[in-house]
């Protein structure tokens, strides 16, 4: 809109300046219907030029007389600058070409639309090449308004060259010529005279700035609009099916004509061959069939003549449907994509090259008469540590499957867990309402002395606040010689434990509905513990810590949440899609796995789901090392899975399954229970409810 009314307001400076378009329209005479032309090559300017054409016609033939002297001047160059048939005209006015220099098109007609530029497709080198073979090249002309190339002829650059040297274009002008007095003091009656022009002929009228510019402003205001093409559609209406081959069907391109009837075969006639007869079991069976399954919609009879045939009893039926069926059907062209099946399946690696992963059984613990249902590693790799339902906890060595001790506890044990400090050697064990810390004195004597420093600190007295639901005891004779050197008594049954990197701190979880106290936090250095929620967030399922950052995962029936320990508020929830979720995994890159077939990634933030399990997912683990994790479920397997994730936020990271472990047997609909990683070596190790403790290497 504003090159618009700049050029509006440009052309009151041309109104009244007739000599500057002399040129243009003396050169426009000769060929009146160029400029509608429709074969024209530039398609661009078909919309100028409608109305300029009769306006020169009239201005040339009221002014012929008073030009004389001028086309004497400009004719002959307007005569020699000819163009093409399909030359279309520029009527954009004597406007500046620099203003559209940057832009697609040179001006607008009569109703606001664009007039484009012609398009020129020749490059540099195409006129590099040009200029070295075409031996007119050095007189061609390029017309910037209507894009064309004009040759100029040697009269033409002659006039050119009298022009640069400031002489006359015409040669039989005669500048010497004597002058002719027109002014005399004898009084004329029609006086001649040479005057020149007034001052105002050059100067645009105020009046017709002032129009101009109310011009302007309705354009503006949006009182003035361009005329619109009236639609000849409207009102007009035609059969589809009337003439497939009319010519304004012709300019549906989508158009699909009616299917066509097939032809009556010989089932259909009226005295048809017996191949064609229904037997007595294809008549049953036809009768038996479904309309729509039948291939037939009728039984062929036989009739001695054609004039016995009786009329057909749902003729009007099925025409009636075939007419419902041209007129709902969408009758439209849709283009098929050929797309080979197998390229929609995303080209994994082989499992070869993904190697090491655990492949094939290589022990089998066993000592356990129940359910074992919780198992860890030393930090070394050298020990293993499980708890079963036999009120026993048994400590093996790893590379020989020798149990090296057996402590009782008393009752069944849900969860055990060893410190991931490699400078301490403890165990936390989980039996009913308490959480008993063992050391089992399986390392050397640093290690041992070490332990025995952070178990023998003081508690510290803390501000009574009433009963502490919490309480610390030590242990005496017995369960003092068995390993077991502290007592932690929970209020109710403890399902999990779970230890931090360092060692010192200690999560537990109580799931309750009815309270908040459903996670503690205890330190062993100064033996105190606490809650570190004040409200019921929801059935709490498991707890864990994030291996490097100061970060406490709680997962809960439905979700997830992220609490920062050090500003002691949550950072993130993340909704899970599953109904269940009883165990989570913590990478150190950030990954949450959960259970119930679902995987979670804090860092990317997005939801990969792995359905290969035909049963419960029991526990899910990492590997510290290794790109691994396994998943252990109650159909007996565990399933190792490899995982790739790449530096694009916008690419999934990719999981491939390389191998299905079996060897558990499942006993009372139970299978695998737990499953972790040795913390340096590609193995995994199972427990499960047939009493046994198996490792994959």
């Amino acid at each position: 809109m504003s090159e618009l009314l700049r050029c509006l307001q440009f052309g009151v400076k041309c109104l009244f300046a007739p000599q500057l378009f002399n040129l243009n329209n003396k050169s426009l005479e000769e060929d009146d219907d160029l400029s509608d032309s429709e074969e024209s090559v530039y398609s661009g300017l078909q919309d100028s030029g409608s109305d300029s054409d009769e306006e020169e016609e009239k201005g040339g033939s009221d002014d012929e007389d008073e030009q004389d002297q001028n086309e004497k001047v400009l004719i002959p160059l307007a005569d020699k600058l000819t163009y093409g048939k399909n030359d279309i005209r520029n009527t954009v006015g004597n406007i500046p070409m620099e203003w559209y220099k940057d832009f697609p098109h040179v001006g607008y007609d009569l109703d606001g639309k664009k007039i484009f530029k012609p398009i020129r497709n020749k490059d540099e080198l195409d006129d590099f090449l040009e200029k070295m073979e075409n031996p007119d090249y050095w007189k061609t002309v390029h017309d910037k308004k209507t894009a064309s190339d004009i040759v100029l002829s040697d009269e033409q650059i002659e006039l050119v060259n009298r022009l640069q040297k400031g002489q006359f274009g015409d040669v039989n002008f005669n500048e010497y010529e004597p002058t002719v007095e027109f002014f005399s003091n004898d009084v004329m009656i029609h006086p001649v005279t040479n005057r020149p022009a007034d001052k105002r002929s050059f100067i645009p009228s105020l009046i017709e700035k002032e129009k101009v510019s109310k011009l302007v402003h309705a354009i503006k205001m949006g009182w003035i609009k361009p005329r619109r093409v009236q639609d000849d559609s409207r009102g007009r209406f035609y059969d589809l099916w009337a003439n497939e081959d009319s010519s304004i069907l012709a300019k549906h391109k989508m158009h699909l004509p009616a299917p066509k009837i097939p032809l009556p075969g010989h089932e259909e006639s009226y005295n048809p061959p017996p191949e064609f007869m229904f037997t007595d079991e294809e008549k049953a069976l036809w009768e038996q069939q479904d309309p729509s399954d039948r291939k037939l919609p009728f039984i062929p009879k036989k009739y001695p003549s054609l004039r016995q045939v009786p009329a057909f009893s749902r003729f009007i039926h099925e025409r009636f449907e075939r007419c419902l069926d041209l007129y709902l059907c969408p009758r439209q062209r849709k283009m098929r994509v050929n797309v080979n099946p197998e390229d929609l399946i995303p080209k994994l690696p082989k499992p070869k090259d993904l190697q090491p992963f655990p492949t094939t059984q290589a022990l089998v613990y066993r000592g356990h008469s129940g359910l074992v249902r919780s198992i860890s590693v030393s930090p070394s790799g050298q020990w293993l540590v499980s708890g079963s339902d036999d009120g026993s906890v048994r400590l093996w060595e790893v590379c020989s499957s020798r149990c090296v001790k057996t402590v009782p506890v008393g009752g069944a044990v849900k969860s055990v867990a060893w410190n991931l400090n490699p400078s301490l050697c403890l165990v936390a064990v989980a039996v009913g309402s308490a959480v008993l810390v063992l050391s089992p004195a399986l390392a050397d004597k640093q290690v041992v002395s070490s332990s025995e420093r952070l178990l023998s600190a003081q508690q510290e007295e803390g501000p009574s606040e009433g009963s502490q639901p919490v309480v610390w005891s030590e242990t005496e004779r017995e369960e003092l010689n068995q390993g077991i050197r502290l007592k932690i008594q929970h209020p109710k049954a403890v399902h999990q434990v779970t230890w931090h990197s360092k060692g010192d701190y200690l999560a537990s979880v109580m799931p309750d509905h009815s309270s908040h106290l459903q996670v503690f936090i205890h330190q062993l250095s100064r033996r105190r513990s606490q809650n570190p929620f004040r409200r019921n967030k929801g059935l709490v399922q498991a707890v864990s810590f994030h291996p490097i950052r100061p970060y406490f995962f709680v997962a809960t029936q439905r979700s997830v949440r992220i609490y920062n320990l050090v500003k002691q508020e949550m950072t993130k929830k993340l909704q899970a899609n599953s109904k269940w979720i009883s165990s989570i995994a913590v990478h150190s890159g950030g990954f949450i796995f959960c259970f119930d077939v679902f995987v979670y990634t804090d860092w990317f933030g997005f939801f990969l789901a792995i359905r290969h399990h035909k049963k419960a997912v029991r526990s899910v683990a990492y590997h510290r090392g290794y790109p691994l994790f396994a998943s252990a479920s109650d159909d007996g397997s565990v399933i190792v899975c490899h995982g790739t994730v790449y530096n694009d936020l916008l690419q999934n990271p990719l999981i491939v399954p390389v191998k299905v472990l079996r060897g558990h047997v499942i006993t009372h609909d139970l299978g695998v229970l737990d499953v972790t990683f040795h913390p340096t070596q590609p193995w995994v190790f199972s427990s499960g409810a047939d009493a046994t403790i198996r490792l994959f290497t």
